[in-house]
């Protein structure tokens, strides 16, 4: 059992750089010591936050993943490493923030956040720090934060931008204030499908980790009502000042959401938004059937051009998805069609779509390029 009450020598040692300045002290080093941080998520986000919240002397990290290591994750993810290929990145974490810090202690949730458990996890910690990477999650910690009173230290990124706020203290607003309502299924692409520059959640999950130090020593001017917006390209900081909403379901004055509600469904996420029905579908062996057949059918490769130039199918046709309706006139509405992209979703879009303008024997390449890879040609290169 870690003694919480005092700094052993070994700690003054360690953190004595935080010691010798007037705002932390032997009393703030302390609050560290005596605090506990939950991270929702061990990735981009979540990697750079935990490892400066172990160096500083966050006395109890929790860790909620139930991802494992993908070598895709090290160009941005770097608490984990290539040793760690395959392995949980809980258990990789856990690993190095020890190796970095072992007068720590780190409690780990092999799962993912839900309904079900997020008050049980989030209550026994002083607060959290939002590393996801979906929408449906961020209003479940949001809502969790707001109901039991815990501050919220958000963060997301997206290609070259990132942006960062305090959520869910009693003074300031909370995640709906700022977005009342999620963006349609499918709006906003996910980092696997429209990139991020591997430093940018290194800034953003810095500035996580920075406002969750203040936030227990009690220093500094938190970014409560303030959403900050980086740029990387521009190298640029803006701010914006936000309100908190009297009318917020979740922490107006009068609160309409008082439990966890189902977030997929809230997000418009349902199976059967996400999921074609079988014929629909085709998956790549079925395909490479056709493609050697006399009637091969059209491939429509729905990726954008930069995504086309690392791997394509040979005799595939390149409409990225945006464009796919300036294209339709061009298609025969008879003739049998395959769509693909990465993984499956954008295509997935792209399938509705033409059925929905009287394409018929439309189908998607279940798991996109990527199963193309695995199981028909391998020597394509994955992304």
């Amino acid at each position: 059992m870690i003694d919480v009450t005092t700094l052993s020598n070994e700690e003054i040692r360690r953190y004595s750089r935080h010691l010798i300045m007037p705002e932390v002290g032997m009393s703030g080093q302390l609050k560290l010591k005596q605090a506990s941080v939950l991270l929702i998520g061990a990735g981009g986000l979540g990697a750079p936050a935990a490892l400066y919240l172990a160096a500083a002397g966050v006395g109890h990290l929790g860790i909620v993943d139930f991802d494992v290591v993908d070598e895709s994750n090290l160009q941005r993810q770097v608490i984990h490493g290539t040793s760690t290929l395959g392995v949980a990145k809980l258990e990789s974490a856990r690993r190095r923030l020890l190796d970095l810090n072992p007068l720590i202690e780190i409690t780990g949730y092999q799962t993912g956040l839900t309904s079900d458990n997020a008050l049980a996890i989030i209550n026994d910690y002083d607060l959290v720090i939002d590393g996801t990477d979906n929408f449906p999650t961020r209003y479940l910690v949001n809502d969790a934060c707001v109901m039991l009173g815990k501050p919220n230290v958000y963060g997301s990124i997206f290609r070259f931008e990132g942006q960062a706020s305090v959520f869910g203290v009693k003074e300031g607003p909370c995640y709906r204030c700022l977005y009342p309502e999620p963006p349609p299924p499918g709006l906003v692409p996910s980092c696997a499908e429209g990139g991020v520059l591997g430093v940018l959640p290194g800034v953003i999950g810095t500035i996580q980790a920075t406002e969750a130090i203040k936030l227990i020593m009690g220093i500094g001017e938190p970014l409560v009502g303030r959403l900050l917006l980086y740029d990387a390209l521009q190298m640029r900081f803006r701010e914006l000042k936000l309100r908190k909403d009297p009318n917020c379901p979740v922490c107006g004055a009068h609160p309409t959401v008082t439990e966890l509600i189902d977030y997929q469904a809230f997000c418009g996420i349902t199976p059967q938004s996400v999921e074609l029905p079988p014929e629909q579908r085709i998956t790549p062996r079925e395909l490479q059937a056709l493609l050697q057949s006399d009637t091969p059918p059209l491939v429509i490769d729905v990726r954008e051009p930069h995504e086309w130039e690392i791997a394509h199918l040979p005799g595939a046709r390149l409409i990225p998805l945006a464009t796919l309706p300036a294209h339709l006139h061009e298609l025969e509405r008879d003739a049998p069609i395959v769509v693909h992209c990465r993984s499956g979703a954008r295509s997935a879009q792209a399938t509705r779509l033409l059925r929905d303008a009287g394409f018929r024997n439309v189908r998607n390449l279940e798991g996109g390029i990527l199963r193309w890879a695995d199981e028909v040609d391998p020597s394509l290169p994955k992304y």
